[in-house]
């Protein structure tokens, strides 16, 4: 095996290959033609000298020692990427790409934070994916996102994480203003389980969060309808069609406008937390870095300055709104 003559090129050539499985797909994403890849391939295994892929019918594997050199060319790649853009921050300061990845329910807030962030540094360059969480978790294992913002951390032996939280999450109990329990306080479990509830599909945080706590209880909710979305639930519950367990997060607009209401529920509200996650052994750049500190240092005080918090319709024993988001309170 003689490593000293396999160039930068090939590592590139080879990271896409084996990221998509695909010779067609990465001279695609490469701006190349197919046999342009190929050969180069071909040279990078002459001089490694083992085989690095396999082709089984119609599909490409990565052997033992492929897998090994697509971690290593990961690894390489990353960190001449933040190489550079730490360079490029040197130089002339807080600038550059910055791509951030978040669940579904965080559209509600990182606009605003990221917003805020790229006022104080203009030069850098926000890319911010908002996808459902299983797409979320593979963008995570695939490192294709500088941070990834979440609600529930993955429980994976395979991932090596790093979670900071920056921001309460806090889950409520809505329903129409005219509902029979608005008004009414210390609601038990029992009573709210005979409600018909409107249920995100499997997957969500909200969901499995609100799974658990009644089965803790010995109980559960009546689903009458799932729903794929929070908007979506938000408009079903408007339409009278049941009560639903929603982050606060997402209520704001139509708390303030009285179009909604949070029931004074036992249990509630359930405490979650929102997370900056990134691979443990990830080297943030310059301006990666500037983004994680400013969620943890500014992240919940900006976004409640952005808030009416008095004009939510809260139950009226409800804790401070400062301390249903603020993590450091």
């Amino acid at each position: 095996m003689n490593l000293r003559h396999i160039t930068l090129h090939q590592l590139r050539l080879f990271y896409s290959v084996g990221k998509h499985l695909s010779f067609t797909r990465a001279a695609e994403e490469l701006h190349l033609t197919q046999p342009a890849v190929s050969i180069q391939i071909k040279r990078l295994e002459e001089s490694v000298g083992i085989p690095l892929s396999e082709q089984i019918g119609k599909r490409l594997f990565l052997t033992e020692a492929g897998r090994e050199l697509f971690e290593a060319t990961r690894d390489v790649l990353d960190r001449l990427r933040v190489l550079n853009e730490d360079m490029i921050g040197m130089e002339e300061g807080v600038k550059g790409p910055l791509n951030a990845c978040a669940t579904t329910t965080a559209e509600y807030f990182m606009p605003h934070l990221l917003g805020t962030f790229l006022k104080d540094y203009p030069r850098v360059e926000p890319r911010l994916t908002i996808t459902n969480r299983a797409n979320v978790i593979r963008r995570l294992e695939d490192n294709l996102d500088d941070l990834v913002i979440m609600g529930t951390v993955p429980n994976n032996n395979n991932l090596d994480l790093t979670a900071e939280s920056f921001l309460h999450n806090p889950i409520v109990v809505i329903a129409p203003p005219n509902h029979p329990l608005a008004g009414e306080q210390n609601i038990t479990l029992e009573r709210i389980a005979q409600e018909r509830f409107l249920s995100r599909e499997e997957g969500s945080g909200t969901r499995a969060a609100r799974i658990r706590l009644f089965a803790e209880h010995g109980l559960e909710t009546n689903i009458y309808m799932e729903l794929g979305s929070s908007e979506a639930i938000k408009q079903a519950v408007m339409a009278g069609l049941g009560i639903s367990v929603l982050s606060l997060h997402n209520l704001r607009l139509e708390l303030e406008a009285g179009l909604l209401t949070v029931l004074d529920v036992q249990h509630f509200p359930m405490m979650r937390q929102w997370y900056a996650v990134h691979l443990r052994g990830k080297k943030l750049s310059n301006t990666s870095k500037r983004f994680l500190d400013f969620l943890v240092q500014d992240g919940a005080r900006i976004w409640e300055s952005t808030n009416h918090s008095n004009r939510l319709h809260l139950p009226a024993d409800y804790p401070n709104l400062m301390s249903l988001t603020d993590p450091n309170t």
